[in-house]
């Protein structure tokens, strides 16, 4: 099947999905626990992932899935071949707090490189899309990325993991940030926060995130002319495209202030260790 059949599949899968957290949310039709490192998750965060997996595996039967409910085995990411990576719910505290920021995530890759990429936000109408080498869109139009080339004037969006404990290393960062940069955004969705780069609405973003959070932006990200990366190597074993630690995504010329100020930042803070 060609990339584009899998992308008008995916959108319609993608959108699918969106209803179901609608009608969800605006029934209360979700109860909410805790997994193990004290991220959110809710019934709907589960029953919209098997919905994803039944229409993956109906329309494209035997292909691996790495999920973030259902199927969240990491390993995958190294096996050569076909991969669907999904999100079904990315920005669940803001779902369950009544907030706009959430979206759905579909990425499709084939040998550690992301082919085909949906994110689609229910709740702000909003579905943004990406053929590898064929541009990205939201909904009916062509986006690009910001052309911001001063740190002093650029809007840099990032998020915080959900372990209190894990927090403080990264309150060097921010403060380097709050400091050289216009100001900050934190909307809750890594996913939407890599859209808001592809279409210009921030011009940087940064964080630690999970492939499933990732996958599918960072290509819509690139396509729309910022430029992606890691502010430390990737490890050899696993694909640059799917390797979703230090991400970085900018504007094409502020990609190295903005890396060497959050390496620098990282520095001051082993020093002061």
């Amino acid at each position: 099947m060609r990339d584009a059949e899998r992308l008008v599949t995916a959108i319609e899968i993608a959108k699918q999905a969106g209803r179901m957290i609608q009608d969800a949310r605006a029934h209360s039709a979700f109860d909410r626990r805790y997994k193990k490192n004290a991220e959110l998750v809710t019934d709907a965060d589960v029953a919209v992932d098997q919905f994803i997996a039944e229409q993956l595996e109906r329309y494209f039967p035997g292909e691996p899935r790495l999920t973030e409910e259902l199927s969240p085995d990491k390993q995958s990411l190294e096996r050569k071949g076909p991969l669907w990576i999904v999100d079904p719910i990315d920005g669940t505290v803001n779902f369950a707090h009544g907030l706009p920021h959430v979206a759905v995530s579909i990425a499709w890759a084939k040998d550690g490189k992301v082919h085909v990429a949906v994110v689609h936000a229910p709740f702000l109408e909003e579905t943004f899309s990406a053929l590898r080498s064929e541009g990205a869109r939201l909904n009916d139009r062509q986006i690009r990325a910001s052309t911001a080339s001063s740190l002093e004037k650029s809007l840099v969006a990032t998020g915080f993991p959900y372990r209190r404990e894990s927090r403080p290393p990264l309150m060097r960062r921010l403060a380097a940030v709050m400091e050289h940069c216009q100001d900050i955004r934190r909307c809750g969705s890594a996913a939407l926060d890599l859209c808001n780069v592809a279409c210009g609405r921030v011009d940087a973003y940064y964080e630690s995130v999970s492939p499933w959070d990732s996958a599918a932006g960072l290509l819509i990200a690139r396509e729309a002319g910022a430029r992606t990366g890691h502010l430390y190597p990737v490890p050899d074993t696993m694909p640059e495209e799917l390797y979703s630690e230090h991400l970085l995504a900018s504007a094409p010329d502020l990609y190295k202030s903005m890396k060497e100020l959050l390496i620098r930042a990282d520095e001051e803070r082993i020093q002061y260790d």
